[in-house]
């Protein structure tokens, strides 16, 4: 007994004195820890500086009903159960049961309110019992933040989040989750939390030890009001086709920032979310859209000009077993280059490249590879998908691959990929990277800045440049996009209609799905903005050709972008010198003054300054005229004297 005596003595000194700090480390951390808080992330704002994303503060109010003492429990409980039924409308006898029975049961963490605002945090601060703090009061305060999208639905998903699940998988999608580890995050802050049992911790002070930082506010290129009209623009037609989603995304054609990106889903109901983004994301076959490529790099190559000719058939050409048709019920015949693009026809496209690349495809796909059109464009959203441009030796490489690509298919590009191309031609050959942010700012201190980012100097000449914007330009006035055309407003662009899930051919042709787009920049004489606009899979019982489907959308955002925000043009000066102009009033006026009651010779004047003058003689006479234009002949003979009341009858042609 002596000798256990002095082993349990011998241990006790041990945990004193030799283990003691590490048995006290492990106590505290059962019973104390520092509990991260999370730092707001930083705001979002459009262009214009409009609040897009910001963080909101929310806070649980609590009540360890245990601290307070029992003369300050009993003079406060009725007077704070009175402000919390005012708050709430409870009756006050329900809050002074609860907060007794809280304080028997030894209640530390009783719940008063969930999720309230700021100004309401105030009004709690300021309860009786609560406003005496943590240590004589007993309040527990636990702030957390919600991020919150002023514009509701609109570009939800463009502009982004960050969210982590409970298995700590993290999601990012926009521009919050692309910046959001950078810019938006901050810093986190530490605050002392004590374990009062059954796993619930509470803070012990209602301060933070360590302060979060704020994260820095990121400014992008979006544009409210443009991106309003995208987004109403899409919706109405996905609601009309019945389609299973689709993108528009509007870009400025010198600087390359997005103005406005909208895409929009499908639910089961019928209604429309932001459900990806696949105007970034979404590789497809561009079909028609396309075309605009393949024909440019013929031009490029010299091996075909606008005017050479292509035989298209009556509609139907076999190219390697393959059957390629034309949109048109027995075909366009024999057609320039430039006309085939106008009418996009696939036969004529597709003869164009096999003709004069079928025996060295390297060199057509050379061209494709300069405009870096197999490469993804680097844009700083996460997920941008991956284009296809199959080479020989590829598994899907056949001898039908060149003249499919022609026209759009066996390939794959994004929405936005496509949109940079055309983009380029309206910049003049300049192909830049898509940008989303403008800068990043902490207050108003610059961060940092964004600048217009070049892929590409010049895609092509200037020859091909002006040729294929005649084309597009035409094919909004004569083309497939003639039911686009106005006079008043100017647009140039591409229509496109691809077939999609057509693998297996039978239920295709039970049940036909397409793309719908329409790719292009206004004005088409000094373009502002460039535009692209994919609806897949409207229900072909309504439509599904790309001029009907996805041209209204793009001629309803130009239209609308340039009633909102008008282009003014400054003239120097209303007054024209024009010499030819001057002479003839010259000549009108002398006549005028020197023939008072003679006939005058009116002859070659045009005809209403001819009856301006007669008119306005000293004679009353009746001026009858037959045509239009310049006079020819005159009833009455020059220098003859003329009366009252007279008829001189003029002709004029």
């Amino acid at each position: 007994m002596f000798i256990f005596a002095l082993a349990v003595v011998f241990k006790l000194l041990s945990i004193q004195f030799v283990q003691g700090d590490k048995y006290k480390k492990i106590a505290h951390s059962r019973t104390i820890k520092e509990v991260p808080i999370p730092a707001n992330r930083g705001n979002v704002y459009s262009v214009n500086g409009n609040l897009l994303a910001t963080s909101i503060p929310k806070y649980d109010i609590r009540i360890d009903a245990v601290t307070p003492s029992a003369k300050t429990f009993e003079e406060n409980l009725k007077p704070l159960s009175e402000a919390l039924s005012k708050y709430s409308g409870k009756p006050a006898s329900y809050y002074q049961k609860e907060l007794r029975k809280a304080r028997a049961n030894r209640n530390r963490y009783y719940l008063l309110a969930r999720n309230i605002g700021y100004s309401d945090y105030i009004k709690f601060r300021n309860f009786p019992m609560l406003k005496l703090g943590a240590f004589k009061g007993g309040l527990i305060v636990e702030q957390t933040t919600k991020r919150e999208h002023p514009m509701g639905g609109i570009a939800e998903r463009t502009i982004g989040y960050e969210r982590t699940d409970g298995q700590g998988n993290v999601t990012r999608p926009g521009i919050d989750g692309a910046f959001g580890v950078k810019y938006l995050r901050g810093t986190d802050g530490l605050r002392l939390k004590q374990k009062i049992g059954k796993g619930q911790w509470k803070p012990i002070v209602d301060y933070d030890q360590v302060e979060a930082k704020d994260g820095y506010d990121v400014y992008t290129t979006i544009d409210v009001n443009i991106q309003d009209i995208a987004h109403h623009a899409l919706l109405k037609q996905l609601e009309h086709y019945e389609a299973e989603h689709g993108c528009v995304v509007v870009m400025e054609v010198e600087t390359g920032e997005i103005r406005a990106i909208s895409n929009l889903g499908r639910t089961s109901k019928g209604g429309y979310y932001e459900k990806l983004n696949y105007a970034v994301g979404e590789s497809h076959e561009p079909g028609s859209t396309f075309k605009v490529m393949a024909l440019m790099a013929a031009l490029e190559d010299k091996v075909i000009d606008t005017s050479t000719v292509v035989d298209t058939g009556k509609g139907r050409k076999r190219f390697y077993g393959r059957t390629i048709s034309d949109s048109h019920r027995g075909g366009f015949g024999k057609v320039s280059a430039a006309r085939a693009l106008e009418v996009s026809s696939n036969i004529g496209l597709a003869t164009i490249i096999d003709d004069h690349y079928s025996k060295k495809p390297e060199k057509f796909l050379k061209t494709l590879r300069k405009w870096k059109l197999d490469q993804p464009l680097g844009v700083s959203i996460i997920g941008e998908g991956n284009p296809v441009i199959p080479k020989p030796g590829d598994k899907i490489w056949s001898r039908n691959a060149l003249p499919s690509m022609a026209y759009g298919y066996n390939m794959q590009l994004t929405p936005l990929q496509t949109l940079a191309f055309y983009n380029a031609i309206a910049n003049n050959g300049e192909l830049i990277k898509p940008r989303f942010l403008k800068a990043v700012k902490e207050f108003d201190r610059e961060v940092e800045t964004f600048e217009k980012e070049v892929i590409v100097d010049k895609i092509c000449s200037d020859e091909t440049l002006f040729k294929i914007k005649d084309i597009l330009k035409n094919i909004v006035v004569r083309g497939t996009g003639k039911k686009l055309y106005s006079k008043t407003f100017s647009m140039a662009g591409k229509t496109g209609t691809a077939r999609t899930d057509y693998a297996d051919n039978e239920a295709w042709n039970k049940n036909p799905k397409y793309i719908s787009s329409f790719a292009g920049y206004f004005p088409a004489e000094k373009p502002k903005y460039s535009c692209i606009v994919v609806i897949h899979k409207p229900s072909t019982k309504v439509g599904y050709y790309g001029a009907d489907v996805t041209g209204p959308v793009f001629k309803r955002i130009a239209q609308k972008i340039f009633t909102d925000t008008p282009i003014v043009d400054e003239v120097e000066s209303l007054e024209v010198q024009n010499a030819a102009v001057e002479k003839e009033f010259e000549n009108y006026y002398n006549t005028a003054q020197t023939y008072k009651t003679i006939m005058p010779s009116v002859i070659g004047l045009p005809a209403m300054d001819a009856i301006s003058l007669l008119e306005n003689m000293d004679v009353d006479v009746q001026v009858k005229i037959s045509g239009s234009g310049t006079v020819k002949k005159q009833s009455v003979d020059k220098n003859t004297k003329l009366k009252n009341k007279q008829t001189i009858v003029l002709e004029a042609s």
